[in-house]
């Protein structure tokens, strides 16, 4: 096995569209603050009987369909969340029972927070690689509204809930899938992005429910500061590795956190906007699943041969950079 070809995409999104001015009823905000600060308008939050496992499924089933195959054909299947409706089983354990995904292969999910899918993809190769088989399913899937606190404007108004399935195959082709990965972790970015109760640590209890420690907190501006320096400097070092530039990069796809940090890699790339997949405006900040959700939606747009760069920063601290050269005519799926 030389690579990791991606096949087909698949995405699912809950029932209910959150909008800045509902937000700004409930948390002092406004329209204009969130869109100025984030490029962020909507979002989608899960209702009753929706959850990260729930459009995992709906994700994956679409994906597979649109692939051709059968779930027989599936050796392995990962699924990147933080946001899973249980502890145990995995998200993944259910996709398997949903889909009907052969008994005798492996299933399990990874938390690598927003950068879960470009982890994931290694995970499924190194997979396909070690035990075997010719395709695997990489999901990431999020229910982050569950994770908000309400009352906090920090983070309430840029988070959403969604799912993005992908199809990956190994091959033997050279140019064609995955071409380069770099992923890396700086684990003192713990303080700054994290959850401080819910785990064996810190159990649920009175104390810290009433303290409302069960929601995600984030020192904003220090996170922002980390993943504007480490996806700018991780897209450029992938770019200069591969012989990558402005004239020969078709695509790239950044995690979808803030426009802003958007805005700063496709400058350091000195890469047009309108080569930059965006969806944040629509979907916020999903992440896991916003790496994924945005190949479904351009999913049309995209050529064999394109050259994709996917960067995404996240809890941990956990970033990385892939480098991928597309494997089909998106508008002929």
């Amino acid at each position: 096995m030389k690579g990791l070809r991606l096949i087909a995409t698949g995405g699912a999104l809950p029932g209910r569209t959150v909008t800045n001015e509902e937000l700004s009823r409930t948390v002092d905000t406004s329209d204009e603050w969130i869109t100025t600060r984030t490029g962020i308008r909507t979002r989608h939050y899960c209702t009753e009987g929706e959850n990260a496992a729930t459009l995992a499924i709906a994700a994956a089933k679409q994906a597979l369909q649109r692939s051709g195959l059968a779930p027989a054909d599936i050796a392995c299947c990962v699924c990147a969340t933080l946001s899973a409706p249980d502890a145990t089983p995995s998200v993944a354990c259910q996709v398997q029972a949903a889909l009907g995904l052969p008994e005798n292969r492996p299933a399990l999910d990874i938390n690598a927070a927003c950068s879960g899918f470009l982890y994931g993809m290694a995970v499924a190769r190194g997979m396909l690689t070690t035990l075997g088989g010719q395709y695997a399913l990489v999901i990431g899937c999020e229910a982050l509204s569950r994770l908000m606190d309400p009352a906090d404007r920090s983070t309430c108004v840029l988070f959403g809930d969604g799912a993005g399935a992908v199809l990956v195959e190994a091959t033997e082709e050279e140019n064609v899938g995955v071409q380069n990965s770099y992923l890396r972790t700086d684990g003192q970015g713990l303080p700054f992005l994290h959850m401080k109760a819910g785990g064996s640590v810190c159990p649920p209890s009175h104390f810290t429910v009433d303290h409302r420690l069960h929601y995600l907190y984030q020192e904003g501006r220090t996170v922002f500061k980390y993943a504007v320096s480490n996806m700018s400097d991780i897209t450029a070092t992938i770019a200069e590795k591969n012989g990558l530039n402005k004239d020969n990069i078709d695509w790239v796809i950044p995690h979808q956190a803030n426009l802003r940090i958007i805005d700063a890699v496709a400058s350091r790339l000195e890469v047009p906007l309108d080569k930059v997949m965006i969806n944040i405006q629509r979907y916020g900040n999903t992440s896991g699943a916003t790496l994924p959700l945005c190949l479904w939606d351009y999913e049309k747009q995209l050529k064999k041969g394109d050259n994709l760069i996917f960067t995404a920063f996240g809890a941990g601290f956990t970033y990385g950079a892939v480098y991928v050269k597309w494997g089909y005519d998106g508008s002929k799926r």
